[in-house]
């Protein structure tokens, strides 16, 4: 049985760690394609590009273990069927849980190295990942001055070629606006030609300029803006140097980020979890209790009948809504300009009343969404863990009831599931944060799906039913109207 157990697990292994590292990089070739934008043209290093996209695979984990989990099991057990080794199994009298028990408790501990990734490895990946990310995007582009347009990215000036030589250093009609006094183009350089190059240590850029001119205004004479006066500088040759520093890559600080709920394990997910419920449940129970005060201050104004409010009235508040207020029976006792401006005043208050709440309405929802998406990342440190499992019970016996192995409708069967999986659980969960579905519910609806068929599965391959078989279908669904017709022909009896 050792040999046995041996034979099928080094099948699966080989197979498992090939599709699981073909699928990691295919959701990096995603990432590349949606990113490419902010990843060319910017001269980043070899270091930068390898530490993204290692981050970036890292965190394709969650979506490359279950799939390939699954594509693996279905290779396997189609291979051994295929070729009739499951057979020869079984006829030896060693049953499919049998078979199968070596893979089950490879899926227990990738379950159990599920949780630790999904808990300690994912969260530092992302924050790393988010944080270079960020960086990169910020990133500008490499020095690279096209014909005809204003370069901009050079810090305080602005440069202007009109022609470039073939070899790309030769320039000529330069013009240079110098914006380090923030004045404005008060300092300009123009020239006929020039040439460009790198300086040694590659972190300045070495403009030499020939025959041309240096204006500046002279803005601290008096009354310059009335008389303009400038002055001209000629020159043969000409050499300035721009530095190229603002085009060094910065990092940014991490615990810029350290606090969104992506970033967190399960831990620091429960702590947050309970400041942000304090925090709202305070925030409402101030919210009410400002409006009960502003409702006894209301009480109290209007019983005391005493007191008359010292209010004035101008013409442009009598509108239509505002005589209408004017024949309540509660300010009657005043004259028409008092009672004219305790209406304009209380349809202010009124209105103010309006967008506070709306304020707070908004602030609430958005406080109860914060709080939901940590819920569901809480919750979702196990989904990965729960999934392996779940794809087992899909993948092992599925491969064996088709009997098909290779990369041809495994990896069909393997993406429809997945596709499944994904999509039930992308919708739940969107569902759940924004409070149209129970948090529970939503994060693991997906693996409530899929847990039955995959517990199906299992009993039709261990009972060696004919799943696919047309003929047994074709029996079982004549079975099935025959008991009906002659339920029927008995009622009408």
């Amino acid at each position: 049985m050792k040999k046995l157990y041996q034979y099928i697990t080094k099948s699966f292994f080989g197979t498992f760690v090939l599709t699981f590292f073909i699928v990691v990089f295919i959701w990096v070739m995603q990432f590349v394609w949606l990113y490419v934008d902010d990843l060319v043209g910017k001269g980043l290093e070899i270091k930068i590009i390898a530490e993204l996209l290692f981050y970036t695979s890292i965190t394709a984990i969650p979506m490359s273990l279950p799939l390939a989990l699954l594509l693996a099991l279905l290779m396997c057990f189609g291979n051994l069927g295929e070729h009739y080794e499951l057979v020869a199994m079984k006829a030896s009298g060693i049953s499919m849980w049998r078979i199968m028990r070596p893979l089950l408790y490879f899926s227990l501990i990738l379950s159990v190295l599920a949780f630790f990734i999904s808990n300690s490895l994912i969260p530092i990946a992302t924050l790393k990942w988010r944080t270079l990310l960020t960086d990169v995007q910020r990133q500008k582009l490499a020095f690279n001055i096209k014909e005809g347009v204003f370069y901009k990215d050079l810090d305080n000036y602005v440069i202007y070629v009109d022609k470039k030589g073939k070899d790309g250093s030769r320039i000529y009609g330069i013009k240079i606006y110098d914006h380090t006094d923030h004045e404005g183009n008060t300092k300009i350089t123009s020239a006929d030609s020039g040439m460009m190059a790198m300086s040694p240590n590659q972190r300045s850029i070495i403009f030499t300029l020939y025959n041309g001119y240096n204006y500046t205004d002279l803005t601290t004479s008096n009354n310059y803006k009335e008389t303009r006066p400038f002055e001209r500088m000629s020159f043969k040759e000409e050499q300035l140097k721009f530095s190229l520093a603002s085009f060094d890559m910065t990092r940014s600080n991490e615990d810029m980020y350290k606090n969104y709920h992506q970033m967190m394990n399960i831990r620091q997910l429960s702590t947050s979890l309970d400041s942000l419920e304090i925090r709202l449940k305070d925030k409402r129970k101030n919210f009410t209790q400002g409006f009960e005060r502003r409702w006894a201050n209301y009480n109290s104004y209007h019983t005391d009948n005493s007191s008359t409010p010292s209010v004035q009235a101008d013409s442009d508040s009598l509108t239509a809504d505002t005589c209408t207020m004017l024949h309540w029976p509660l300010l009657d006792q005043y004259d028409d300009e008092t009672r004219a401006a305790i209406a304009k005043i209380g349809m202010g208050t009124a209105q103010n009343a309006k967008d506070n709440l709306s304020f707070n309405k908004t602030d609430f929802d958005y406080q109860i969404e914060n709080i939901n998406k940590h819920r569901k990342e809480w919750h979702k440190k196990f989904t990965l863990s729960i999934a392996c499992i779940i794809f087992f019970f899909i993948g092992a016996p599925l491969g064996s009831i088709i009997r098909k192995g290779g990369l041809g409708l495994p990896v069909v069967i393997s993406v429809v599931f997945f596709i499944i999986y994904h999509l039930i659980s992308t919708i739940a969960e969107r569902m759940a944060v924004f409070g149209d579905l129970n948090m529970f519910l939503g994060v693991w609806l997906s693996s409530l799906v899929l847990l039955p068929v995959g517990l199906f599965f299992t009993f039709k391959a261990t009972t060696d039913a004919a799943l696919f078989d047309g003929d047994s279908w074709k029996k079982f669904f004549q079975r099935l109207f025959k008991k009906k017709r002659k339920n029927k022909v008995e009622l009408n009896t």
